[in-house]
């Protein structure tokens, strides 16, 4: 098996996280333990899954992480109060957390230190998401607000001061709750946002500015892009799927943009995520009602369903480049669930002593690198979110110039 193969993980507010191979339908592991919300399932990094979780008998929260070959989780990180949504940085070093007080909860990974918190929204935190370049966290909130924030604010440990001494911009996009919100591009701080007014905006995070709207029969959950970013798939509270177009390629092809096409195949419940796949060749998605689909994006048709209809989904999220764990020298015990072909091994009671003693050693061994990696990264992030902000502002100060010319001429 190739790093590259993709595999798909759910949640759910009733069960185990369950890991399958899409495109053969196998059930290669489930990790256990955890009660996770909506949005409460994120990978840090290629090491790590991480899941929130809400406590049955006493309400309070938690969040679980676990490894790719334990069934269980290796760590409970306390927090404050429940959490649902959760986002990490790409190297998995940070993970962020959303209260359901609209507090923002920034924590070290894996030793779950919290450093630093900060109260984002006067409602729940309903989503989190990291920019594509990994140096903005934007989250939005049930209040119908957005919340942008560079992330090394966040994560460094002398920074004080209130939320609005270092955050980007906060700005009301939505009349509901905002479920979810897309970055498009790598470095252009377009975003969209999704919310149960039934409607998808479309922001730069530069200056807040709306730059379009678009409107759905139905609440929006999810949205996932096309590799290019022209063509967007909405997950809908109906338990359809929507797609439609971000950008076409002539004037012609404008009409285009504001029309929106409903998928033939429909869910037997809300549809709570949907995730391109497969390099665009492929979308997944889960609803509330148990089942994954998984969809051939040229034809626009259901090619396989997985799942039942006993436990509810809460989230659904891809991972990819886990590698082979035959390199890893991980033993296969009879408890042990692995992919067709002998590959990665997910889960498992058994392990050999070597593996184990090794895998502590590393991380005791890593921990000066990854100190002086996160410094260097935030201290690049940081340089570049600065420098987006100069060119901004030289923007608008050379648009005042010019009109002040333009101001004086008339005057003559």
């Amino acid at each position: 098996m190739s790093s590259s193969r993709e595999i798909v993980l759910t949640s759910s507010p009733d069960g185990p996280i369950t890991a399958y191979d899409i495109f053969s339908g196998t059930t290669l592991a489930r990790f256990s333990g955890s009660r996770s919300p909506r949005h409460g399932l994120v990978l840090a990094g290629k090491a790590y899954i991480a899941a929130s979780h809400i406590s049955s008998a006493t309400a309070s929260g938690s969040i679980h992480l676990y490894n790719w070959w334990s069934s269980t989780a290796f760590h409970h990180l306390p927090v404050p109060e429940p959490v649902a949504p959760l986002a990490a940085t790409p190297d998995g070093s940070f993970l962020f957390a959303g209260g359901v007080s609209g507090n923002v909860y920034a924590l070290s990974i894996p030793s779950g230190d919290i450093l630093k918190s900060f109260p984002a929204h006067t409602k729940p935190v309903s989503c989190l998401t990291i920019s594509n370049d990994g140096s903005l966290l934007i989250s939005g909130g049930d209040d119908g607000t957005i919340l942008v924030v560079p992330i090394f604010q966040l994560v460094e440990q002398t920074t004080d001061g209130n939320c609005s001494d270092f955050m980007l911009h906060s700005f009301v996009a939505h009349e509901g709750p905002v479920t979810a919100v897309t970055c498009i591009g790598f470095c252009h701080y377009t975003v969209i946002s999704c919310s149960t007014d039934c409607t998808c905006k479309l922001w730069s995070l530069l200056d807040g500015t709306n730059l379009r709207k678009i409107t759905f029969p139905c609440a929006i959950s999810r949205i996932a892009l096309d590799p290019t970013g022209t063509e967007f798939y909405g997950a809908g509270a109906d338990g359809s799927i929507y797609k439609g177009f971000l950008k076409v390629g002539s004037r012609k092809q404008v009409s285009r943009m504001l029309e929106l096409a409903i998928l033939a195949d429909k869910h037997g419940g809300a549809i709570i995520s949907v995730v391109m796949m497969n390099a665009g060749k492929n979308l997944v998605s889960a609803a509330e009602d148990g089942r994954v689909y998984l969809w051939e994006v040229e034809r626009g048709q259901v090619i396989m369903v997985l799942g039942n209809n006993m436990e509810s989904i809460s989230d659904l999220v891809v991972a990819s480049g886990i590698g082979d764990a035959r390199r890893q020298g991980v033993r296969v015990g009879d408890n042990m669930n692995k992919s067709v072909g002998g590959g990665i091994v997910l889960s498992g009671k058994e392990f050999t002593r070597s593996v184990k003693d090794t895998v502590e050693i590393e991380d005791v061994l890593s921990v000066a690198a990854k100190d002086r990696s996160k410094a260097i990264d935030m201290l690049e992030s940081a340089i570049g979110v600065y420098e987006r902000l100069l060119e901004l502002i030289l923007k608008e100060a050379r648009g005042g110039t010019s009109r002040n010319s333009h101001e004086d001429n008339g005057d003559m």
